[in-house]
């Protein structure tokens, strides 16, 4: 029977019985933990399970990197994107096939482990292609990719993430990769990462999760991908989006909760009040001591909260209540820059 979390006062983990995280952003950045993520995992007393778009190593490199952080995670715990690459793969190939890899390590021990054949050439007559990011990726091997596509083989692709962060910045992803190739055969590929639900249905199989949560930093994969699939989303603000992009966010990508870190998963939720004062037809909108005033069009910070997330919170719902998109709204400057 599954344990779904009860607490004495709302939380966002409130009849949750297994977590989905997000990596990148979430439990680190580069080589560190983010503060406060460890122990808040931890804490939650879940069963976890981390989602990654990243092809390029595999389940147990990964688990290996998490552990590194004191979290004692298993390589069964973590669910790749090239995992969930070979659910779409599978109706298409017999014991033996060739496949035809774009990546590295993370696809092919996926390839190998189902009895399939890792090719690197159209010559050698591959019954399938699968492309994935790995730095080493050139132009020979999305030539080879777009030679063997032109005979109409299935296309499986990890994941469409236009940029990945890295060291010197933000640098082209899987998905301008995956367009390049698109470009030169004319036809779209099969994603299996999210905001796909490939990935979700995957972590639900293997986790049984009854009523599971996504923790995420980024709206167009694992919020998107949350809401797509029918599961609880909490973004985190310690990874790419933040306050611009949650208010200029479209009903598929808002998020059930909106924490500062991972210690607001286990806090309690401070409910967002909202006030129409009469006289002037002005609607405010307070979370904690945080303030945020929509006067026809016109959206004004009237006072910053304890916490940033509070101020957030209180502009997304002014933008997400109003009666027009947020590009017919005027919004100050101050809170675009949240």
């Amino acid at each position: 029977m599954a344990l779904f979390r009860k607490s004495a006062v709302p939380t966002p983990l409130d009849g949750i019985d297994c977590l989905y995280v997000d990596l990148d952003g979430v439990v680190y950045k580069g080589a560190d933990a983010i503060p406060h993520a460890v122990e808040s995992i931890r804490g939650t007393g879940l069963p976890t399970a981390y989602l990654t778009n990243n092809a390029s190593r595999t389940d147990a490199e990964v688990a290996e990197h998490l552990s590194s952080f004191g979290l004692e995670v298993r390589a069964e715990q973590v669910v790749t994107s090239p995992q969930a690459a070979m659910r779409l793969l599978a109706p298409h190939l017999e014991p033996g096939d060739p496949v035809l890899v774009v990546g590295g390590a993370g696809i092919v021990v996926e390839i190998e482990a189902r009895g399939w054949r890792v090719v690197r050439t159209a010559a050698e007559q591959p019954k399938a292609v699968v492309q994935g990011f790995h730095p080493s990726v050139g132009w020979k091997d999305l030539a080879e990719a777009s030679f063997a596509l032109h005979t109409g083989i299935p296309w499986i692709a990890t994941n469409g993430d236009w940029t990945i962060p890295v060291a010197g910045g933000i640098a082209p992803g899987n998905g301008t990769l995956v367009s390049a190739v698109h470009t030169a055969v004319g036809r779209l590929a099969e994603f299996a990462g999210k905001p796909e639900t490939p990935m979700f249905e995957l972590a639900t199989d293997r986790f049984n999760a009854k009523a599971p949560a996504m923790i995420g930093d980024r709206l167009d994969t694992d919020i998107l991908g949350a809401r797509r699939t029918g599961i609880r989303s909490i973004l985190v603000l310690t990874g790419i989006d933040r306050g611009a992009s949650l208010l200029a966010a479209d009903a598929s990508m808002r998020p059930d909760h909106v924490i500062q870190d991972l210690r607001g998963l286990t806090e309690p939720i401070v409910p967002v009040r909202e006030t129409l004062e009469t006289s002037t037809g002005d609607v405010y909108f307070e979370v904690g001591t945080a303030a945020v005033r929509r006067s026809g069009i016109d959206l004004t910070l009237v006072r910053h909260g304890e916490r940033p997330v509070d101020t957030i919170r209180a502009a997304c719902a002014a933008v997400w209540t109003a009666d027009r998109p947020v590009l017919g709204l005027r919004v100050a400057p101050e809170l675009l820059a949240l």
